[in-house]
């Protein structure tokens, strides 16, 4: 599995969404950087950015070659776990598998409800709405107008950097084949119902129209040591569009856990 490691410390694996690669999550890492020392692990899921996709061939055989690759790179040693999206869904299920090593749990624009038709989500809708921004990126326009509720030439930029490249690597027959089996075996916080005590971070978007944010919320009660936050102004991409308040709470997210490991 191809993974980007960055500074030392405590480890923090971060896994990043479905059909996109590492790189939706580096805009994160200067926060990250300046919260202390934290051993960063950035991992392309299977089938995403530079990690082949093997025989996978559904969520549940993506989170066991995470388990691998922790287990590969960690060993026994305790670490925290971040999951965008789809990255989400794996992490809930690998946090709740291992709690009595994972030090702390954080969720960015998760999915919580792994049914496209069963998700509560709003209605699509752009906020701040630029034409000529989107007309300058070209070919790549239509795809960021899909999910950009904020139309700016930074947001576009971060696109560009961030997210496209992620996307145009990805391995679509293998996309074609989690997608089928895109349902965990269980829900984590049903499979494991005794409530997650480590440090939590629930970071959810307003306008975000593919996880929601409702779906999260409803499982507040399971996280008694969690933050959670629903932000204005930003869609799927929140740490995109919001980028600021994002590198707030994740860094306030660390915090807690360094404090509640000391």
């Amino acid at each position: 599995m191809h993974v980007i490691e960055r500074g030392t410390g405590t480890p923090l694996v971060l896994l990043h969404g479905f059909g996109v690669d590492h790189r939706l999550l580096l805009p994160l890492d200067p926060a990250i950087e300046a919260a202390g020392a934290w051993r960063r692990l950035y991992l392309d899921l299977p089938g995403h950015g530079q990690s082949p996709a093997g025989d996978v061939a559904g969520t549940e055989d993506v989170v066991a070659a995470v388990e691998a690759e922790i287990l590969d790179r960690v060993g026994d040693e305790p670490f925290a776990i971040l999951g965008n999206s789809f990255g989400a869904l794996v992490a809930r299920r690998i946090a709740h598998d291992h709690r009595d090593r994972v030090l702390g749990l954080a969720t960015i624009a998760g999915v919580f409800v792994a049914e496209h038709d069963r998700r509560s989500v709003p209605d699509p809708v752009v906020l701040v709405e630029d034409p000529a921004v989107v007309a300058g990126l070209g070919d790549d326009g239509e795809e960021y107008a899909e999910l950009a509720v904020v139309q700016t030439p930074e947001n576009a930029r971060a696109f560009r950097e961030h997210v496209r490249p992620g996307t145009a690597a990805a391995d679509q027959d293998a996309m074609e084949r989690i997608a089928e089996r895109y349902a965990l075996d269980a829900v984590p916080e049903e499979a494991s119902s005794e409530p997650f005590t480590a440090p939590t971070l629930i970071l959810t978007a307003r306008q975000d129209q593919v996880a929601g944010y409702t779906d999260a919320w409803a499982r507040v009660e399971h996280y008694p040591r969690a933050t959670f936050a629903v932000l204005d102004t930003a869609g799927h991409n929140l740490h995109l569009d919001q980028p600021s308040l994002t590198g707030a709470l994740v860094t306030e997210w660390l915090a807690r856990v360094v404090l509640a490991r000391d």
